[in-house]
């Protein structure tokens, strides 16, 4: 490998690093040898080359495939998985300059034009977005860290702040012969509080439909077992056991096959009175941060959802609901369901972007 060769693979390690990529000096020591053994004219070997030796972590392949594609152009190779899957290619949302030339000079436009694009696509409405920009924000949606809310525990532990521990601070001073000590302290421990998503499958919320079951998907897989999932329609079928899936496609398929009323009707009032009857009042939502993803229409009676709204607000420790017509200008909760069903939230919220989501994600923290 030529000295110009080795020139860019220490430009590409940069952007790596600048896209907020974790390389370890080793890995690029790596890379480098890896590029020696194969033809570097070939951009699917270059590719397989630092896929293999600079990703330590399955998810660090989406960012790395965004940060490849703004340094070197051009398509991604296709990924063949010999598991009997469908094969797939990996889609990126177009991050460099409009005339996609390839100067090779300093990395930083290049880098500034995906920072814009990818800030742009953030704040778009799911609605709006191409096929190509859905499948930009599918991997942007894999790179979300959910933080679950936490609860006081029963269990105490050592602490500089809290109540006076009467036990250690008896034993401290038998330890230092009957002498006065400092009083040692305990406060209680936390654990993770469970997380319930009801996501409206109907046709109104068709457009928003996937980008939600994806986001519960990652929501999910942060925290398996305080997390459950429910879809509402003209019925309620619980998709926790699906969205477990690690691989995306793979649980966004099994919730869609478990779904029997896809882009149907909505029954607010009829499924959250299932909800109730089958698994809230028997502990799933006692305590927990409950989220609604709907438009509010309601086929139904709004009478009974207002009750079932009640009933949850009561069991609930707090309620969301969120709706992806809130980030409108000029918005108004007039729908039936949000009519009925606002008395009894604790906020009313947009989800119509991944901005928007990034900021329910902070709230369902902080509750």
């Amino acid at each position: 490998m030529g000295g110009g060769a080795l020139v860019g693979v220490a430009g590409f390690a940069r952007a790596l690093e600048e896209a907020g990529f974790p390389v370890a000096l080793d890995s690029t020591h790596g890379y480098v040898r890896a590029l020696r053994e194969v033809d570097a004219s070939d951009p699917t070997q270059v590719y397989w080359a630092g896929r293999a030796t600079l990703c330590r972590d399955p998810d660090e392949i989406p960012r790395y495939d965004l940060a490849f594609e703004a340094w070197f152009g051009g398509d991604l190779p296709v990924v063949t998985r010999t598991t009997g899957q469908q094969q797939r290619t990996a889609t990126v949302a177009a991050l460099t300059s409009p005339t996609g030339s390839d100067t090779g000079g300093d990395d930083s436009p290049r880098l500034q034009v995906a920072a814009d694009d990818t800030e742009i696509l953030r704040h778009r409405d799911i609605a709006e977005l191409t096929p190509a920009e859905r499948a930009h924000l599918d991997e942007m949606l894999t790179l979300l860290k959910p933080r679950p809310p936490r609860r006081p525990a029963a269990r105490l532990r050592p602490s500089r702040r809290g109540t006076v521990d009467p036990r250690r601070t008896l034993r401290a001073m038998l330890a230092a012969g009957g002498e006065t000590v400092r009083p040692a302290r305990h406060r209680r421990t936390t654990r993770p509080r469970r997380v319930v998503l009801l996501i409206d499958v109907s046709g109104s919320m068709s457009p928003y439909a996937d980008a939600l079951l994806r986001f519960a998907h990652v929501v999910t897989r942060s925290n398996p077992s305080g997390t459950e999932v429910f879809s509402l329609g003209t019925r309620m079928t619980r998709l926790s056991r699906a969205l477990r899936a690690r691989d995306p496609e793979r649980a966004l398929a099994a919730a869609s096959h478990t779904v029997p009323d896809w882009a149907g009707g909505t029954r607010l009032g009829d499924t959250l009175r299932a909800f109730l009857d089958r698994w809230g009042r028997r502990g799933i939502a006692r305590g927990a941060v409950v989220v609604i993803f709907s438009d509010g229409w309601e086929r139904g009676d709004t009478s009974l959802l207002a009750e079932q709204m009640a009933q949850l607000r009561r069991l609930a420790h707090a309620v969301l609901w969120v709706n992806p017509h809130a980030g409108a200008d000029g918005y108004e909760p007039i729908q039936s369901g949000i009519s009925a069903a606002l008395p009894h939230l604790d906020r009313l919220l947009a989800g119509h972007s991944l901005a928007t989501l990034e900021e329910l994600l902070k709230e369902v923290h902080r509750a």
